[in-house]
C-alpha cells in the first residue's frame, strides 16, 4: 500500500514535471519525464538500457561507514575528557571546546569546493582525499603527545575536520550510485549509521584509554596509546579505500541513475546547479527545516553536560552515558526510518511525523529534566535522540527526491551547511539563555524553533522526482515490450485454411 500511495502521489505531479523537462540539455533539475523517455529509447532491439545490482555495493557502503566512524570518533575525542586534556596541555576549557567546534566551523567554507570536486572527479577521489586527510591528522596527533605541543594536536584535529567535509554529505550519493530503488534509503541510513556509531565510541573509549592520573609522563603514555590506536585504524581504512573503493558499478542500479549518467559532462555547470537548487522552493524549505532540527540536536549534544550537572551535581559520568543513550537511540531510529522509506516511499509523511515527534520529545525532555530522577532523563533523552537523529537520513533522501537529477552531494552539502550554521547559532544562544535564565528557558528556546520547523515541513510540496523517473521508465519499458510482442504475432504467417491437395 505504501508504494502505491507514493506512486499515486508522484503521478499528481507528472503533468507539471513533463512541462518542466523540455530543457534537459541544460540539465534542468525537474527534467524527470524526458530523462525517463531518453532512458527507454530503443537500442535497435526494443529494450531499455540494462540495470544491475552488484554484491560489491554492500562492501562500498560498509567501507564508507567505517571511515566515517573513524572520523566522527575524533570529533568527540577531546571533549569527553576535556578536564584531562586541559591539565595535560595547560589550556582552558574554551580552548578544548574548539577541538570539537573546529569540525563545525571548517565545514561551512569548504563544503562548496568539495561538492564541486565531487561532481567533477567522482566518489573515489573524494573517498581517497577524505581517508588521506583523516589518516594524516591521526599521525600528526601521535606526534603531539607532549604537554608543550598543543598547537600540533590542534593541527591534527584541523586535518581531521577537513576530512569530515569530504564525508558528511556522501551517504545519499553512495546510495544513489550503487543501490536499487527499493534499498536506497536503507543504504543511506547505513552510511549515516557509521557517523553516529563513531560518536558513540567517542563517548566510551577515551575515558577508558586515558585515566585521570597526576603523573604527566604516565598521562602522556596513555594519550599516546590512544592516538596510536586511532592512527592504526585510520591507516588500515586508507589502504582499504585505495584497493577496494570503486567509483561506480559498471551498470547503473536504476533507470534514474542511468538517466543521470546519460548527461554529458560538458553540459553540466556546478554554478548553474547551485542556482537551480536555490530556486527550488520545496528544497529551500527543506534546507531551513533540516538546519533547524539538526542545529537543535547539535546544541543539545554540546550543552548536555552543563544541563545535567546543573540539576544533578557530580554526575559527569552519567552525563556522558546520557549522551551515549541519545546517540545509540538515534542509530536505531536512522535504520528504522531508512527501512520504512524503502518499504513505503512516503517521504513527506514520514519526515513530517518524525519532525513532530522530535518536537514532542524535546518538550518532554525539557519538562522532566529537573524532576530529580536521573532514570527519567535517560528515557526522555533516548526518545529525543531516536527521532532527532533518525531524521538525518530522512532529510538526505527527501532532498534527493526533490532535486533529482541534480548531484546528491550538492543537495546533501547544502543541508549540512544549514545544520552547521544553525548549530553554531543555537549553541551560542542556548548557552547564553541557560547562563541567564536556566536550562528550562534554554530548552523552550529550542522547542520554539522545532515548532517552526514542523510547520514549515508541512508546507513542503512532495514532488518525488526520482521516484517519478523510475516509474515512467518502467512504464515506458513495459509499453515497448508490449509493442514487441504485438509485432512478433503479426509477423507469423497464417496457416492457409484450404491447403492444396497433394498430387
Amino acid at each position: 500500500m505504501g508504494e502505491k500511495q507514493a506512486l499515486g502521489e508522484a503521478s499528481l505531479n507528472e503533468d507539471q514535471t513533463k512541462a518542466d523537462l523540455e530543457n534537459h540539455v541544460k540539465l534542468d533539475a525537474a527534467d524527470v519525464a524526458q530523462c525517463a523517455d531518453d532512458q527507454c529509447r530503443l537500442d535497435g532491439q526494443g529494450a531499455p538500457r540494462p540495470t544491475r545490482l552488484y554484491k560489491r555495493r554492500w562492501m562500498i557502503v560498509l567501507l564508507f561507514s567505517s571511515y566515517s566512524l573513524c572520523n566522527s570518533y575524533q570529533w568527540i575525542q577531546y571533549g569527553i575528557i576535556s578536564n584531562i586534556f586541559m591539565k595535560f596541555y595547560n589550556v582552558d576549557a574554551f580552548t578544548i571546546d574548539w577541538m570539537s567546534m573546529i569540525y563545525m566551523l571548517t565545514y561551512i567554507p569548504f563544503i562548496f569546493p568539495v561538492t564541486w570536486l565531487l561532481d567533477k572527479k567522482g566518489l573515489r577521489i573524494i573517498a581517497l582525499v577524505a581517508t588521506a586527510l583523516n589518516c594524516a591528522g591521526t599521525w600528526i596527533k601521535v606526534a603531539s603527545a607532549r604537554p608543550d605541543l598543543f598547537g600540533v594536536t590542534f593541527l591534527g584535529q584541523f586535518s581531521c575536520s577537513c576530512a569530515q567535509v569530504f564525508i558528511l554529505g556522501m551517504p545519499s550519493r553512495i546510495a544513489s550510485v550503487w543501490f536499487g530503488s527499493e534499498e536506497v534509503s536503507t543504504a543511506c541510513s547505513i552510511g549515516v549509521f557509521g557517523n553516529q556509531l563513531g560518536i558513540a565510541i567517542g563517548f566510551l573509549v577515551p575515558p577508558i584509554l586515558v585515566p585521570n592520573v597526576d603523573d604527566m609522563d604516565e598521562l602522556a603514555h596513555h594519550i599516546s596509546v590512544m592516538f596510536y590506536i586511532t592512527a592504526g585504524v585510520a591507516t588500515l581504512l586508507f589502504i582499504l579505500v585505495v584497493f577496494v573503493f570503486q567509483e561506480r558499478p559498471e551498470l547503473p542500479p536504476t533507470q534514474a541513475q542511468a538517466t543521470a549518467r546519460s548527461i554529458p559532462s560538458e553540459q553540466y555547470s556546478y554554478t548553474a546547479s547551485i542556482l537551480r537548487l536555490l530556486r527550488n522552493r520545496p528544497f529551500i524549505l527543506l534546507i531551513i527545516t533540516y538546519g533547524l532540527n539538526v542545529g537543535c540536536f547539535y546544541a543539545v549534544g554540546t550543552l548536555l553536560n552543563r544541563m545535567i550537572i546543573e540539576h544533578y551535581p557530580g554526575e559527569e559520568v552519567n552525563a556522558g552515558r546520557i549522551g551515549l543513550t541519545i546517540v545509540i537511540a538515534g542509530m536505531v531510529g536512522s535504520l528504522i526510518c531508512g527501512i520504512w522509506l524503502d518499504k513505503t516511499k512516503t517521504y513527506k509523511q514520514t519526515t513530517l511525523a518524525v519532525y513532530f515527534m522530535s518536537l514532542v520529545g524535546m518538550i518532554i525532555y525539557a519538562s522532566t529534566l529537573s524532576l530529580g530522577h536521573l532514570w527519567v532523563v535517560f528515557i526522555t533523552a533516548g526518545a529525543l535522540g531516536f527521532f532527532m537523529t533518525g531524521y538525518l537520513p530522512l532529510g538526505f533522501e527527501f532532498a534527493v527526491e526533490l532535486t533529482y537529477p541534480e548531484s546528491e552531494g550538492t543537495s546533501s552539502g547544502l543541508l549540512n551547511c544549514s545544520a552547521q550554521v544553525f548549530g553554531i547559532i543555537f549553541t551560542i544562544c542556548q548557552g547564553k539563555i541557560i547562563d541567564s535564565f536556566g536550562t528550562l528557558a534554554g530548552n523552550i528556546f529550542l522547542c520554539v524553533f522545532l515548532l517552526i520547523g514542523t510547520i514549515m515541513t508541512g508546507l513542503i510540496r512532495s514532488d518525488l522526482r526520482r521516484q517519478n523517473a523510475n516509474r515512467l521508465a518502467k512504464a515506458e519499458a513495459e509499453r515497448q515490450m508490449s509493442r514487441q510482442d504485438y509485432g512478433a504475432t503479426v509477423l507469423i504467417p497464417a496457416e492457409p485454411q484450404n491447403p492444396p491437395s497433394q498430387a
